[in-house]
């Protein structure tokens, strides 16, 4: 449907855009929200960071579009089947709370829905078509999200 990258980038733009049109802040201002926000973004990028270098060390593919040859089941592949998509949410939430803007939150619930049902519905097709008992046991083992 769309590629998690592109989706991504549409949504923080979105987010972005629809703040400076109409603001929606949603913080208490006691809270220190820019500190929060940035532990939110960094702990996205690096289990973002993390998957991906647990893919590279496992010699298969990381884009969507090209043939996995591997189930990786190591490093945060342990206990989520897509941490990559999970740094991603956690990087919009701390932008949600950096920025101060309910927008994020919206994009955020709207890129779940796509990236759920436009990537990892196909995703896990086509895992299940190439790596038969193999996957599935993966997948009754390890929880799509946390």
């Amino acid at each position: 449907m769309i590629h998690p990258p592109v989706a991504l980038a549409i949504g923080t733009i979105a987010g972005f855009g629809l703040n400076w049109l109409f603001p929606l802040p949603f913080v208490p201002s006691s809270l220190p929200r820019a500190w929060i926000g940035l532990v939110l973004f960094l702990a996205g990028i690096f289990l973002a960071a993390w998957s991906v270098r647990t893919f590279r060390k496992a010699h298969t593919n990381i884009l969507t579009s090209q043939p996995a040859s591997a189930i990786v089941t190591t490093g945060p592949y342990g206990f989520s089947r897509n941490p990559i998509y999970v740094g991603m949410f956690l990087g919009l939430s701390g932008f949600a709370i950096a920025f101060n803007t309910l927008w994020f939150l919206a994009v955020l619930v709207a890129m779940v829905f796509v990236i759920r049902f436009g990537v990892i519905a196909r995703e896990e097709i086509y895992l299940e078509s190439k790596f038969g008992a193999r996957y599935l046991d993966y997948k009754a083992r390890v929880r799509r999200w946390l």
